[in-house]
């Protein structure tokens, strides 16, 4: 007596494994990229995907709302940054002197008295702000790359670039204050970089 080959057992046990198994990968791979994609914005959040759109010249420097981009979106610091920049910013546009100490580090504040702070600011409007980049730096600092553009009058223009309207593209220094982040002083090593709108 010879035993007979039993193809056909074999083959029913396979496809149900198979199907476990296919099903599970696929299961796994689902909750995995649930788990590690990145937060995405609410309709109200203030992120683009790339560089903001150009703005016509009569509407220019364009919205005075804080922006960022996907990657600082997905930053720890996100939320904090963008608040104490947005603090910074309208304290320029609406020519608020103590909203502005309020943002900044005691060090930068103490570098100019209201006086010379609205001096230098008294037709200054800032806009189309961009959050490119937040970055770690010394402990208890971060360096934050952003761009905006601002309008004043000539006269009150950097006498380097005497122009009404100026495409800015700097390194803004925040340490950690009291517990929240503030605008630090710049080093005099670092230049922003700017241009004519």
């Amino acid at each position: 007596m010879t035993a007979q080959p039993r193809p056909a057992s074999r083959q029913r046990w396979l496809i149900p494994v198979l199907v476990v198994v296919i099903s599970l990968t696929v299961g796994i791979g689902l909750l995995a990229r649930e788990l590690y994609r990145r937060p995405e914005a609410q309709p109200h959040e203030p992120v683009v995907t790339d560089s903001p759109s150009s703005v016509a010249p009569e509407a220019q420097p364009g919205s005075p709302i804080v922006e960022v981009t996907p990657d600082v979106f997905a930053h720890p610091q996100y939320q904090s940054v963008r608040q104490v920049l947005q603090g910074y910013f309208d304290a320029i546009n609406f020519r608020d002197y103590p909203k502005w100490t309020s943002v900044v580090s005691r060090e930068r504040a103490k570098t100019k008295t209201s006086s010379e702070w609205k001096n230098d600011y008294q037709s200054t409007r800032d806009g189309s702000i961009l959050v490119y980049r937040i970055e770690p730096g010394s402990p208890g600092t971060l360096r934050v790359l952003v761009a905006f553009t601002s309008t004043q009058d000539v006269d009150d223009a950097p006498v380097y670039l005497p122009e009404a309207c100026i495409r800015w593209r700097l390194v803004l220094p925040l340490r950690l204050e009291s517990g929240s982040w503030r605008v630090d002083t710049t080093d005099g090593g670092t230049s922003p970089e700017h241009e004519r709108c």
